[in-house]
Parts: C-alpha cells; sequence; structure tokens
C-alpha cells in the first residue's frame, strides 16, 4: 500500500474508540494529519485529557499503520484532547462544557471527600475544573481546600455584581462559606438556599470550564429540584458506603436523578469506605462495612461502577489540612484517579449517546 493520506485514513478507519464503539476517523479524531518524505505525522484528539484508554488507542494506531506500511521511523502522533459537550448556545454558564452533580442520600458518606478529590484528580490530568459547594447549610469545600477565611473579589459586569471565584489546587471554587463566619450557623428556609445556589451558578465568573462539579447536600430537597431546573445537568455521580442504610437512601438519591420528569443521567456509582486498609499493610483489606454494597446498587440499576475508595487515616487527616489525598502518592491516590478517569470517560459516553439534558420544568 502507497504511503498517502488517503491511505492512512483508510487503515486509521478501522481503529476504534474502545468506548465510543466507533471509528476515529469517522468520530472526527484524526487531525492535522500529513505525510511529508515518508515522515507521519497526525493528532489524535481525544473525548478528555483524563481519558484511560489513551496508551490504548494509541498503541492501536501504530499497530494498524505498521501493518499496512510496514517500519515507520518517522511516525509522530500526537496524542491532545477536546472534552465534549452537550450545553451549546446556552445563556446561563455558556463556557462550561459539562455540569456534574455529586450526590448521595445519605450524609456521612463521604461524598464531599469524593467530590473535592475528583475535581482537583480532574484538574491534575489537564482538564478545566470548577467546583460549587451546594451544601448550603454544611460547607466543607472552604476547609477541604485550606482557603477557610478566604473571601472572593467582586467585579461589576455590566452594571451587576459578579463574584470572582477562589482557585486552589487548578480548581476554581465557591461555597457559602466564604460568605459567612465559620463559626455561625446557615439558617434559612429552603427559597433562601436554593437562592444562593442560583447566585452560585449564575452570578459568578466560571469562565471557560471543562467540568462544573456540583456538591450536592445529603437527600432528596429544594437545592436538588433547583439544580435541575435552573441549568441541563450532563449527569449525576452517586456516593455511597457499603452498608444496608447507606445503600437505602443512595437508591433514593439515584432514582430521584432517573424519574422522567427529571431525567438526569445516572454516570455510576462511586462506594466510599470500601475497605480499611492500614497504611502500614497497603495489601490488607478489611471490610467493615461489608462487602459489594456500591456495585450490587450500580448493577441493580444498571449504571456504571466507577470505583472504589477505601478508608485510611491520611484521607481524614487530608480533608482536615486542606490538602487532598489525591495530591499524595499512595493507594487512596491512585483511587481518585482512577474514579476522575471513569467518570470523565463515562461522560463522553453519555454525550456520544444520549441527547442533552433539558432544563427541568416542575409545577407546584
Amino acid at each position: 500500500m502507497v504511503l498517502s493520506e488517503e491511505n492512512i485514513l483508510k487503515v486509521l478507519s478501522k481503529v476504534q474508540d474502545p468506548d465510543l464503539k466507533r471509528d476515529l476517523v469517522t468520530l472526527g479524531m484524526i487531525q492535522d494529519l500529513s505525510v511529508t518524505d515518508g515522515a507521519v505525522s497526525f493528532k489524535v484528539v481525544l473525548t478528555t485529557p483524563a481519558c484511560p484508554l489513551k496508551e490504548m488507542i494509541k498503541n492501536d494506531c501504530v499497530q494498524a499503520l505498521e501493518n499496512a506500511f510496514g517500519d515507520l521511523p518517522g511516525l509522530n502522533i500526537h496524542m491532545t484532547s477536546q472534552v465534549t459537550t452537550t450545553r451549546n448556545n446556552t445563556p446561563l454558564l455558556p463556557g462550561v462544557k459539562n455540569i456534574v452533580a455529586v450526590a448521595s442520600g445519605k450524609g456521612g458518606v463521604g461524598k464531599s471527600t469524593c467530590a473535592a478529590n475528583l475535581a482537583v484528580a480532574l484538574s491534575l490530568s489537564g482538564a478545566k475544573v470548577g467546583l460549587i459547594d451546594a451544601d448550603i447549610f454544611g460547607p466543607s469545600v472552604p476547609t477541604m481546600f485550606n482557603v477557610e477565611g478566604e473571601q472572593p473579589m467582586v467585579k461589576q459586569e455590566e452594571g451587576k455584581n459578579i463574584i470572582i471565584p477562589i482557585e486552589q489546587y487548578g480548581v476554581k471554587l465557591m461555597s457559602i462559606g466564604f460568605l459567612t463566619p465559620a463559626d455561625s450557623a446557615v439558617v434559612w428556609r429552603g427559597p433562601m438556599a436554593s437562592s444562593a445556589l442560583k447566585q452560585f451558578i449564575g452570578d459568578v465568573a466560571w469562565g471557560e470550564l471543562d467540568y462544573l462539579l456540583l456538591d450536592l447536600p445529603p437527600g432528596t430537597s429544594d437545592i436538588h429540584l433547583t439544580m435541575v431546573q435552573t441549568v441541563p445537568v450532563t449527569g449525576a455521580v452517586i456516593v455511597t458506603t457499603p452498608q444496608k442504610v447507606a445503600l437505602a437512601d443512595a437508591t433514593k438519591g439515584l432514582t430521584m436523578f432517573q424519574q422522567p420528569q427529571i431525567n438526569v443521567p445516572v454516570l455510576g456509582v462511586i462506594e466510599n469506605m470500601a475497605y480499611f486498609t492500614p497504611e502500614e499493610l497497603p495489601d490488607n483489606k478489611y471490610y467493615l462495612f461489608g462487602k459489594d454494597g456500591g456495585k450490587k446498587l450500580a448493577q441493580r440499576f444498571n449504571v456504571p461502577f466507577l470505583g472504589e475508595v477505601p478508608i485510611v487515616q491520611g484521607i481524614r487527616e487530608s480533608g482536615d489540612s486542606g490538602f487532598p489525598a489525591v495530591l499524595k502518592e499512595g493507594v487512596t491516590a491512585g483511587a481518585f484517579h482512577a474514579l476522575a478517569e471513569n467518570v470523565a470517560r463515562q461522560i463522553a459516553i453519555r454525550n456520544a449517546e444520549k441527547s442533552k439534558t433539558e432544563i427541568v420544568q416542575i409545577k407546584g
């Protein structure tokens, strides 16, 4: 076969994206192809910088080309990414490609810890990330990111006050904890809390983001309804622990998003506190709260199981010190990096296979 751009595209049209089940050429993932004096160069544009299959796709391209043309010493494949979205021409948050709700039915399952570490892990992969602390009555983002006591700046835009989010570890942050005294309780009725969330969405300079995560309060409340009535949510991540009481509440959280009038795709389930691993014995696993509860929940509702996070002392210490565990080395950091890759992967699949989410219209 003659080495030409046309023939290279023919060969690469046989290489599939393992998740999307379509070839790279049809998906438009092969760009800037050139053949000069036997040297072949092109880009493979992935759907997320956190793609866990990056090396597999690159190796598949190399193998297909070498099978067709023989050894190619001048082959240069540049792996890059452009995060996909279904949010086009949206007046609210126009620069945000994907809005992801992180939810749980029950408090105390580590939802905020998962949201914080997911946000940082996605940022470390090269994505532009924001995090809204939507738990108005129990904000934890200021502590978890070591920005307690900081206050965001405000700027004027077209006669309107716009809040500039606090940035830490590469993540843009907004929380009621930045606007109220740390030791004061937020004693608000539901409409006031909902109004605060609307401000965090509409009156903050989020700019260009690949992923905006919303750390929701436990349960199914006004905040959840306000969110789905204000913005089209790309998908929801459900956090649970393995024991029965947590799974019962997580089931309610999951089925809320699947209700016909809400219809937000569930990207998957995270099982937090899946097992205890002493840091000095990283290969030992003790299933304190039962085993595979989150995995069985995902199977029951036919949604992806995104992975497990162990209980280790370092996670608690990281939350208290404001230095997320994913920034350190060890089994926990590995677990959060894997979770971030899986979440990004499920977002890309969702964007390719499902229609865009509509803003919810609920009467009464």
